[in-house]
């Protein structure tokens, strides 16, 4: 597998994961008093994000909205995933570093979208979902033998924490092994 290859795995693959987790969590994030829990936005001491909202936002943006992604990634933004390269998702930086992930993610899923399996949790500065992502494999994912307009569906759990009304860091626990076997790419 080549150098070239190897990157696009190691990209495209946690970042359907994640964008499955994270955009199912906000479609269907209800509203509670612990979904209420506000967070005070960075340089804008008057703009209160609730964590219900910041999903909301979290999902347009894994649904290809990129222009969300410097309102809710802090600068500092960490990517903790195991990567199908052995990595630890730490390239990943930033809301640059995240729309880019994500853009290599709907290259090969162009029609993904997720569903929630149970409402998000929300604790203090953390939030958490369950997702289920279905989508349309458009070909291109090194190793895949499945023919393009296979559809795909797998699970996974995204935890995000929140820090001056922005996502800080990301952990992804996807079930690569159920994507990758629809995919054939075992």
């Amino acid at each position: 597998m080549t150098t070239t290859a190897r990157n696009r795995m190691r990209l495209l693959a946690p970042a359907a994961m994640a964008a499955l987790a994270v955009s199912a969590t906000t479609a269907a994030a209800p509203t509670s008093s612990a979904a209420g829990h506000t967070v005070t936005s960075q340089g804008h001491p008057s703009a209160v994000k609730s964590p219900k909202a910041m999903l909301d936002s979290w999902l347009r943006l894994w649904n290809g909205d990129f222009t969300q992604a410097s309102g809710i990634i802090s600068p500092d933004f960490k990517v903790h995933a195991a990567l199908l390269d052995g990595g630890d998702g730490s390239s990943i930086r930033g809301a640059d570093g995240l729309a880019a992930w994500i853009a290599q993610t709907r290259a090969a899923f162009p029609d993904l979208r997720f569903s929630l399996q149970i409402d998000p949790l929300v604790a203090g500065h953390r939030a958490s979902v369950r997702w289920t992502a279905t989508g349309t494999y458009a070909g291109g994912f090194p190793g895949a033998k499945a023919q393009p307009g296979t559809v795909v569906t797998f699970t996974g759990t995204d935890t995000l924490r929140i820090q001056d009304g922005r996502f800080v860091e990301y952990w992804l626990n996807s079930d690569t092994l159920q994507l990758l076997t629809q995919l054939r790419a075992l």
